[in-house]
């Protein structure tokens, strides 16, 4: 599942890749290649939850690998038409089938990991290396033969569809994925934590698009410092979400988010004011701190909602997270007005927004009265033959 993950987050992290080529192959505008980036982002987002609710009503593991092809068919034919409009229509139809993924592909991973916090962490670490690598793949493909090699990026839509139509066989899956949820959805808890990764994402992807211009001003070095940059908040975050999911086993969910967000002030803090080597040692502990929570994220989320754990993963992997983009253009704005400082100075705030939010959410109930509870499916062994023969088994 986190291989699948990793195949279809290549494609949310290709549109931004394209621009370049569609720039000066197109000759398109600021204004229309933002119009592509929108339709891919922006629909992904707002109609994840609406599949997180049809997957609520009944389990839809068939869709996993339908939507995994679907966003790869969209890259793949941004570069045949011609026309703005079918390119336009193709990032759209990639952008609908990530958010058709995510729900659904949610609710498989925590079914295979048995609940597991590292499991999930697993999941969710194979989407930041999906659309980190995004780049190294469409580069050198696009700029070797132009937009029309765009069908060749549907290879690993294909691979990942296939990966993940072998676990969904798996009996062990398709015994969890038949289980009824218990439990009571706790609405007001779930709001909160939706609030923190609104602030979270806002940060990370404010960062994720500045970074390497103010690393050139704080160390210089041009654009060689500003790809170290990014290499060291792609890298770090993705370590920070392995960390998180054994953190969060030892010591607790809640406990580890809230510590790894009282972490990430002072180091935002240190990263947007103190120049030198040292802007890379807090680029890196910032976004290991912001990072740790990630996973835990989804995995609350889904007990928060136990009734609705399909809706809950549309808006923790979808609506929460990608609002980031939207407020990026007011760091912009920001940016153009005062400074590119000013602009990250901002960012502080949500992170102190997140800490404090942080002491407002405890344990889901459900995951209290279990905690201390087997879980059958991290321990396959004690499953009794009649329970598996009513499984499917």
């Amino acid at each position: 599942m986190a291989t699948g993950h990793a195949c279809v987050d290549v494609y949310q992290g290709s549109v931004p890749a394209l621009v370049p080529f569609l720039v000066a192959e197109r000759g398109l505008g600021y204004v229309a290649v933002s119009g592509i980036t929108l339709a891919a982002t922006l629909l992904s987002s707002v109609v994840q939850p609406v599949f997180g609710i049809l997957t609520d009503r009944r389990p839809l593991t068939w869709l996993i690998p339908v939507a995994m092809t679907t966003a790869g068919l969209g890259i793949a034919l941004i570069g045949v038409g011609h026309t703005y409009l079918l390119s336009w229509l193709a990032a759209a139809l990639s952008g609908l089938g990530v958010a058709a993924y995510h729900p659904e592909a949610a609710r498989m991973a925590r079914a295979v990991s048995g609940g597991s916090h590292v499991g999930m962490s697993w999941f969710s670490v194979g989407g930041n290396v999906g659309f980190a690598l995004a780049p190294l793949l469409v580069t050198p493909i696009i700029a070797a033969g132009g937009l029309s090699l765009t069908p060749v990026l549907v290879v690993p839509a294909l691979f990942g569809a296939a990966i993940t139509s072998w676990a969904i066989r798996s009996r062990a899956t398709a015994a969890v994925t038949r289980r009824q949820a218990e439990g009571t959805d706790d609405w007001p808890s779930f709001l909160r934590l939706s609030a923190i990764m609104i602030c979270r994402s806002i940060v990370f992807v404010g960062l994720g698009t500045f970074i390497a211009l103010y690393a050139g001003q704080r160390v210089g070095g041009g654009t060689t410092t500003g790809g170290v940059a990014l290499f060291i908040l792609f890298a770090a975050g993705a370590l920070g979400t392995l960390i998180g999911g054994r953190l969060a086993t030892r010591y607790g969910r809640i406990p580890t988010l809230r510590t790894s967000y009282a972490v990430a002030v002072p180091a935002i803090a240190c990263l947007v004011f103190i120049p030198g080597p040292a802007f890379f040692a807090s680029l890196a502990l910032t976004a290991i701190a912001m990072s740790i929570p990630f996973s835990l994220h989804v995995t609350l989320g889904q007990d928060f909602l136990p009734g609705r754990v399909g809706t809950a993963g549309g808006m923790t992997l979808g609506l929460a997270v990608s609002i980031g983009g939207v407020a990026t253009p007011v760091l912009g704005t920001i940016a153009e007005h005062t400074s590119l400082q000013l602009a990250l100075s901002t960012l502080i705030a949500l992170v102190v927004c997140c800490s404090l939010i942080g002491y407002a959410i405890n344990e889901p109930r459900r995951a209290q009265r279990s905690a201390d509870r087997p879980s059958p499916q991290a321990h396959p062994e004690r499953i009794r033959p009649g329970d598996r023969e009513r499984a499917g088994g």
